[in-house]
C-alpha cells in the first residue's frame, strides 16, 4: 500500500545505529494548499521557482522524509527506512543530537492550524504499528519537540490523542 518515489536526499546512517524514534512533521506546498506536486518536487530537488513565490525561498533546500501521508491517505515512501532521510535537521531528543541518525521521518500533508483528515490518522497509526513491529521504536514525537527553537510542526491542529500504536 505504499508508492515509492526514490529521493536523492539521503545517506547512510551511522554503522550499527538502531532506529528508535519516529518524528512526525507536516508539510504543504504551496503553504496551506494541498494536493499538488510541490512536496514531491521539493524532495526530488526539482521545485519550479516560477510556480509559486514561496518556492524561490526553499528551492535550494535538500530535504526528504521517509514517508508522506497525503490528505486522502495515500502513502508515499521517499527514502528506505534503513537509510538516513534529511528531515529533522539540527535536532535533539532525550539529550541525543542528530535525530536523523536514529529516526524515521513521517510527513503529513497539512499545516499547523488546519485539522488533519481522519484517513491520515488511520494511515499514520497503521504505519507506526508496522514500524514498531520491525524496529526498536521507543517514542513518537513531533518535529517541534526535537527542534523547538526552529520548528512548530506538526502543530496545534494535530491531535496526538488519535495516535494509537498497536
Amino acid at each position: 500500500g505504499v508508492t515509492r518515489i526514490p529521493s536523492p536526499n539521503y545517506d547512510d546512517r551511522p554503522a550499527g545505529m538502531p532506529i528508535e524514534l519516529v518524528v512526525v512533521h507536516n508539510i504543504s506546498l504551496p503553504p496551506n494548499e494541498f494536493g499538488g506536486g510541490g512536496i514531491i518536487d521539493l524532495f526530488m530537488n526539482r521545485l519550479d521557482v516560477h510556480a509559486h513565490p514561496y518556492y524561490a525561498e526553499i528551492a535550494h533546500l535538500r530535504v526528504s522524509a521517509h514517508f508522506l501521508v497525503r490528505r486522502e491517505g495515500e502513502l508515499l515512501q521517499f527514502v528506505p527506512c534503513e537509510k538516513r532521510a534529511w528531515h529533522a535537521g539540527v535536532s535533539r531528543w532525550r539529550g541525543r543530537e542528530r535525530c536523523n541518525d536514529f529516526s524515521v521521518g513521517i510527513e503529513l500533508e497539512g499545516a499547523d492550524q488546519i485539522p488533519f483528515a481522519d484517513v491520515q490518522y488511520v494511515r499514520l497509526c497503521a504505519l507506526l504499528s508496522a514500524l514498531r513491529a520491525r524496529y526498536s521504536i521507543v517514542d513518537v514525537t513531533g518535529h517541534s519537540d526535537v527542534a523547538p527553537d526552529r520548528k512548530t510542526d506538526p502543530g496545534p491542529a494535530f491531535e496526538w490523542s488519535r495516535v494509537k500504536i498497536a
